[in-house]
This record gives structure tokens, sequence and C-alpha cells, in this order.
């Protein structure tokens, strides 16, 4: 099995805004602070959670500036570069390189849905671009209307040195142990959903990009650690434990981040506003969230 070379347990942060909805730099930097001190190894910085369609070209630098800056050597910085158009992309993924970041997170391109030979054509362009930086694909059909399917994954982590990982949200186990079980050594499969983080990890598996880390970050690293020290009852136990914190922030009728901004908002921490199109969740749905945080003892 692959080595964590980004860690076990790494959190897709939100990006905190303001009353105006524009970026909350104390707010960023202390989210951060927090996350690195409750159990991430890192932070993917504008990833979806983080709002990354609404933020421009030059608000994605700031915010990739600021958490490195913020986190020091403490842990991994993984910008958040992918889009659907291969030229601004590869442009954006060249200037988050000089940043300073660890790595480069690059999605399925949404709306377009090229074919699996474009998806490698595109991915080969910007990995290539930034030889010098370790690139991470992101496959998240629900977003993007697309799958990359486990050739093209394999296809990639054979060709091109430099994209070192996949964080896998297909919610397809059988991709996730067929990327595993043919990837070149050093290559990591990474899950990209919650729910699924313990079975990925049964499969293979190193560690997730989380969205619930925010909350229970500590019990996701404890649950990792368990799980690899052989102690699968004990993983399993914490894994129970963490599924009403799963459910509540993804819910059917409201859109990550809405439950999880409510969420933090709850607790005081950074968070703020949600950009259009997205908006807040509602009285019904803020509920679902309170109760899970009180019954798990987040909040009195």
């Amino acid at each position: 099995m692959a080595e964590a070379m980004f860690g076990q347990v790494l959190t897709a942060m939100v990006t905190p805004f303001d009353s105006n909805r524009e970026i909350d730099e104390r707010g960023v930097v202390t989210l951060a602070n927090y996350l690195i001190e409750n159990g991430s190894d890192g932070i993917v910085v504008c990833g979806t959670t983080g709002e990354s369609p609404t933020l421009s070209h030059q608000e994605k630098l700031r915010l990739f500036r600021l958490v490195k800056k913020a986190v020091g050597k403490r842990g991994i910085v993984i910008a958040g570069t992918g889009g659907n158009d291969t030229a601004a992309s590869v442009t954006l993924t060249k200037e988050a390189a000089e940043t300073g970041v660890d790595a480069a997170l690059l999605v399925v391109p949404p709306y377009n849905k090229p074919s699996q030979e474009g998806l490698y054509q595109h991915f080969r362009a910007i990995a290539c671009s930034v030889p010098y930086l370790p690139c991470i694909l992101y496959n998240v059909p629900s977003r993007t209307a697309q799958n990359m399917d486990s050739v093209t994954t394999l296809r990639l982590a054979r060709d091109i040195p430099n994209i070192a990982a996949t964080k896998e949200a297909s919610g397809n186990l059988l991709q996730c142990a067929e990327i595993v079980g043919e990837s070149p050594p050093g290559f990591s499969v990474y899950s990209g959903d919650d729910a699924l983080t313990l079975p990925i990890l049964s499969v293979g598996g190193v560690g997730v990009v989380s969205v619930s880390s925010h909350l229970v970050g500590k019990e996701m690293k404890a649950m990792h650690t368990a799980f690899f020290s052989g102690e699968f009852t004990q993983a399993a136990e914490l894994n129970i434990k963490m599924i009403p914190i799963v459910k509540a922030l993804f819910q059917a009728t409201t859109p990550s981040p809405a439950p999880l901004k409510a969420a933090l908002n709850m607790m005081g921490l950074p968070s703020g506003e949600l950009r259009l199109p997205l908006v807040a969740a509602n009285e019904s749905e803020s509920g679902i969230v309170r109760q899970a945080l009180i019954n798990y003892g987040l909040l009195s």
C-alpha cells in the first residue's frame, strides 16, 4: 500500500466570509490554525467546500498565501487549482506553486463533460506545466456529471511522475480498489466522501479529504490511527460515532458547505455567509445540524 505522503486527514476548508461576503482574512488564519491543532494533517484551500467556483483568480492566490503562511511547516497546504478551462488551470497552478503550497488538487472539469481522452490530456497538461509540484486528481461525479474511470486515473498515475494521488468521491468501492491494486508505487488513493472513508481504507486507501473534520478532526484522526494499528473494532466504533455529524453535514435538501457553515457559526468558529448561488441552510436544516452538534457534545 502507498504511503500517505500528504498525511491521513486533509480538511477541505471552508472560505470564511465577512458580512459583505468578502474574504475574512483574520477568520481564514484562525480557522486554518484551529484545523491544524485539531486533527488535520493538512488543508485543502479553494476546493468544493471552499466555494471555489465563486472565488476569483486573485482571491484564490490570496487564500493560498494566507493559509500557507498561517500553517507554516505544521501541515500540508493543497491548492485547489483545477477548473473546466485547461489553459486557465495551468496558469493558476503555476502561480499557486509560487505561493509555496505543497501540492495542487485538480478536479474533473465540470460542465464540459470531456471524454476520457480529454480528461487525460487536461490533467497531463496541468501536471506537466508544474513538474516540481505534486498533483492530486479529484474525481467527484456528483458535482461534475462525469466519472473519471480507473483506466484513465491509472494511465495518468503511470505516465506523469508528479501526479501523486487521487481524491476519489465516485462512491464506487470497486473503482477505488482497482486503482489501489494497479497503481504504480507511491501513488495514493484518498477518500473524497466522509461516509465511505473507512471502507476506502479497507480496500487500500491512505486517508481522507474531509468536510466533517472541521468538527470531528481529532476523532477522524483517531479512526485512522486505530485502523492502521490493526484496531479495527475501535476504528469502526469511531466511525459509527461520527455518522450523525456526517449525515447532518450532507443533507439531501441543501448542498455542502451550507450545513457546515451553519455548524461553524453555531460553534463560534470563523465561517460567515455563503456566496450566491449557494444560500444558507434554512431553519429546518439548521435544526438538524444543531441537534447533531448537541448530541455529539459540541454544543450545550
